[in-house]
Formats: C-alpha cells, structure tokens, sequence
C-alpha cells in the first residue's frame, strides 16, 4: 500500500467458501487498486453459491443461470472514497479450479480481478477488449503468485 493510500477490505463468506488464504486474496485487491492508482476505496467481497448468485444475476441482469461474478460501483457522487462490491461464486471457482487444474484461491482470485477491474473501465464485450481485458488480470495474478490464470498456457477459458 502506498503511504497515502487508504483501504478498507471486507471479505464476507455467504456460503462455505472453498480453501483460500484470504490474506493472499487481500492482497488481490490491494494490488489492482495499486495498479490502477486508487487512493482511497472500500472493497467489499462477498463469497456466494450458486444458488445466491443465481438469485443476484436475475436480480440485476434478468438472466436464470448462475455466473462466476457481478460487481457494481456503490460510490455516493458526493463521496471521493470509491466503493465497490464484488460478488463472487465460489462455487465456480472450485469447479473451475478443479476443471483447469488449479486452485480454486486462484480461480478466486480471477474472479476478484475481473469484477473490480470492470468498475475501473475495462469490459469484455468484444474480442480486443476482453484480450486486453485478460490479459492484464493474468498480469496481476502473475506478480501475485497465481501465475496466468485465466489464459493458462495460452489456452482460451
């Protein structure tokens, strides 16, 4: 954290969360608000199901199926203090971690990376921004530890 930076990072299991060192997925977020220059900002992660995050995607999007994470950018316009929440499947996570052969902290932590870095601009809707998308959260995870994530040996998820 840089001296003049203020964050406040709340991780709230809803559900039985798989086996993660919430620590490591502290520093997650800690290292795209870095990134991105963010000085002051309340992160909210709350760890879901799929049948929670089935319930929140209809809610928000209209959408039947569960998916692996909504975020949404809850900053009062009158407040400079950024806050966001990122609702995470962790469900997902560890049949994906499973699946790709690797962790479900790491999957996590993708998941985290990709909601947050939504509220900070970036998006997925078509082929360049979503490259240009995954390939800066597989740079974070990189610094992180997790190593590529998301493309995995160059393999497309």
């Amino acid at each position: 954290m840089t001296a003049c930076a203020k964050w406040t990072i709340q991780i709230d299991a809803q559900t039985e969360p798989p086996k993660a060192d919430t620590a490591r997925l502290h520093a997650v977020v800690e290292a795209v608000l870095r990134r991105f220059r963010v000085r002051q900002a309340t992160v909210i992660i709350t760890l879901v199901g799929d049948e929670q995050m089935r319930l929140v995607h209809y809610q928000f999007l209209k959408k039947r199926s569960t998916t692996d994470v909504m975020s949404f950018d809850l900053t009062d316009e009158y407040e400079s203090m950024r806050t966001f929440e990122v609702v995470v499947n962790a469900d997902m996570a560890a049949r994906q971690g499973r699946k790709r052969k690797h962790s479900a902290e790491a999957e996590l932590a993708l998941y985290i990376t990709h909601g947050l870095l939504h509220q900070l601009g970036f998006d997925d809707l078509d082929g360049e921004s979503a490259r240009r998308m995954h390939q800066t959260e597989d740079a974070i995870l990189k610094t992180l530890g997790y190593g590529a994530v998301y493309f995995d040996d160059d393999t497309r998820h």
